[in-house]
């Protein structure tokens, strides 16, 4: 294992037990499941309605918190889409220049920067076997643990959701 990595494993472990540690779980009762890679969602459904931890909803405007393998810009933006942040909280949007403002070259059409792009570009992405409970409406973390895969077999993913499952009751356990 690089340095580089034992470092990262070491700062998730720790952000983990801070996570547990500022939790409220007793505010949470269903939980929607965005779809993960190798179909650890589904497996996850399985091991968490079978311990009879949290309802899973198909509807996410009904989830008190979300599961995921992917924090960062791209999340939010589906968050955003999910649960609408009110008009009243939101920002106020910039005002558009006028057409006859604008210089677009008849060449080249409009042109996009699409690392300006928030829901295209995130310092995240995918973090190989972390998988987060956001809270779904103050949109924060409140769990998160580290169990990465050997491979996508079914029988790993199994084994897989059913660590995160058992480290989630330990945690709930020490709360």
């Amino acid at each position: 294992m690089k340095f580089g990595s034992m470092k990262r494993l070491a700062f998730l472990i720790s952000c983990s037990a801070l996570f547990v540690c500022a939790t409220d779980f007793a505010n949470v009762h269903t939980v929607y499941l965005l779809k993960m890679s190798k179909g650890l969602d589904q497996y996850l459904a399985h091991r968490i309605t079978d311990e009879h931890i949290f309802q899973i909803v198909t509807d996410p405007k009904q989830a008190d918190a979300v599961f995921t393998d992917q924090i960062g810009e791209g999340f939010e933006a589906r968050l955003e889409e999910i649960f609408p942040t009110p008009e009243k909280d939101k920002p106020a949007a910039k005002p558009k220049p006028k057409k006859d403002e604008e210089e677009v070259s008849p060449l080249l059409g409009d042109t996009v920067n699409t690392l300006s792009n928030p829901a295209s570009f995130s310092g995240f992405g995918r973090a190989r076997g972390t998988v987060f409970l956001v809270d779904a409406r103050s949109r924060r973390v409140i769990w998160s643990a580290f169990q990465p895969t050997r491979d996508s077999s079914a029988q790993e993913m199994d084994r897989t959701a059913r660590e995160i499952v058992n480290r989630f009751k330990s945690d709930l356990k020490k709360k």
